[in-house]
């Protein structure tokens, strides 16, 4: 049975449960999923700077984007193999200039050919400041104690909130603007105080002025990072209590807490006091690991939650990068499992489960939310990867290993 045979037989099986899988197919395709660029390059950006921040990319897999040619290019085969029109996010330190130009005096014409890059592919662009990888974030960013390295962060973050401007105008979509900043201490700290005042103070310069009708800012919190185990300065709490106060976006990346937090369950609470949030999506094993999204049980809550709370609330970038597997496939596997978990959200009957648990039928609820499991949901997926003209199941694989063979495997 062909895919469009066994999508007709499994419309009355989802019917009977009261979804119509037609419009989930439709709904999933007007879902963008900000794509981010690091996952080409391991993070390295175009600086010819070593990594640093907390930050590791394992592995030395052959054919590495090396320039901004080959990983637009690289970008490109990732995108014809995946559904739907999603969004690229880009990092400050992947400018492209002709000659050395510090972050603190980046501008918009230093980006002018990623916006011809999303004008061609019909692509909006979210961005992000780099404040990690440079001499002057060894110590820390914007909680500096000295007031000069503190100053060049800051304009660095002014400069960068002026190309989201930029990207809004000339894409006329929003920019997803996200702050994430490496600072804090290996070991104990004697003052925890100080360095968050600095901070909320850095934040609040950074963004006095900007179009808030463009950009949409958020500001993004970690538990720990390497080298930073005891005290990180942009805490969970600090950032929910900053974005709370000046209405502006909590990001929550999902390898950012506790391996034993369930982050799904954040996304419920954070949409009961703000209208938006934004997620960054990995798959963290052990740590803050970033390994490839997969089609598992913490992707799939976290999918339910978007949907049954509103997609349109949820800003969803990725945020992984493996550099131990071919990276467009990292990119391909990455994007259509968080589709999968959207779709079997989209499948799920939320009305009939609710009902179920507001009249206390603990046991039907059990045996329902079971038996979804076994239900065709692949047939359904195999229809929307051909509804949007893309390659069905892993036949995808067979371009990349081609790919891999024409351009990966000759360079250097």
């Amino acid at each position: 049975m062909n895919v469009s045979k066994r999508y007709e037989y499994v419309r009355k099986i989802y019917a009977d449960l009261g979804i119509d899988i037609d419009s989930a197919v439709k709904q999933l395709a007007k879902i963008p999923i900000s794509i981010h660029c690091w996952q080409g390059d391991d993070v390295s950006g175009f600086e010819g700077r070593s990594l640093s921040g907390g930050i590791a990319a394992t592995g030395n897999y052959p054919g590495k984007a090396g320039n901004y040619l080959e990983l637009m290019q690289d970008i490109e085969c990732a995108l014809s193999l995946v559904p739907g029109k999603h969004r690229l996010n880009l990092h400050a330190n992947y400018a492209i200039t002709e000659e050395p130009t510090d972050r603190n005096e980046l501008k918009p014409a230093h980006f002018a050919k990623w916006v011809d890059f999303a004008k061609k592919h019909g692509m909006g662009l979210d961005f992000n400041p780099t404040f990690f990888s440079h001499p002057k974030a060894d110590a820390a960013t914007l909680s500096h104690y000295d007031e000069d390295i503190r100053r060049f962060w800051i304009d660095h973050g002014k400069a960068s909130i002026k190309i989201a401007e930029y990207f809004a105008n000339e894409l006329n979509t929003y920019c997803h603007f996200n702050i994430w900043i490496p600072d804090g201490l290996k070991d104990i700290p004697a003052d925890r105080y100080t360095p968050r005042k600095l901070l909320k103070s850095s934040l609040d310069e950074i963004l006095a002025d900007y179009d808030k009708q463009k950009v949409e800012v958020s500001v993004e919190s970690k538990v720990f990072g390497i080298g930073l185990e005891s005290y990180t300065v942009g805490s969970h709490e600090f950032y929910m209590n900053y974005a709370a106060k000046n209405n502006i976006m909590c990001l929550i990346d999902n390898g950012h807490y506790h391996p034993t937090e369930n982050v799904a369950d954040k996304i419920p609470s954070m949409l009961a006091f703000f209208d938006k949030m934004a997620l960054h999506i990995t798959r963290p094993v052990r740590w803050d690991s970033d390994h490839v999204v997969l089609f598992d049980d913490i992707t799939r809550d976290i999918a339910r939650e978007i949907i049954f709370c509103g997609a349109d609330k949820v800003l969803i970038g990725l945020d992984f990068f493996d550099a131990s597997i071919n990276r467009v496939a990292a990119w391909v596997l990455g994007i259509r499992n968080l589709q999968k978990a959207l779709l079997y959200a989209l499948l799920t009957p939320f009305e009939k489960l609710s009902d179920l648990q507001k009249t206390q039928n603990k046991t039907e609820l059990l045996v329902a939310q079971e038996e979804l499991k076994t239900y065709p949901f692949g047939d359904v997926w195999d229809y929307f990867c051909e509804y949007c003209e893309v390659s069905v199941k892993d036949e995808w694989l067979n371009n990349v290993k081609a790919y891999e063979r024409d351009y990966l495997s000759k360079r250097i």
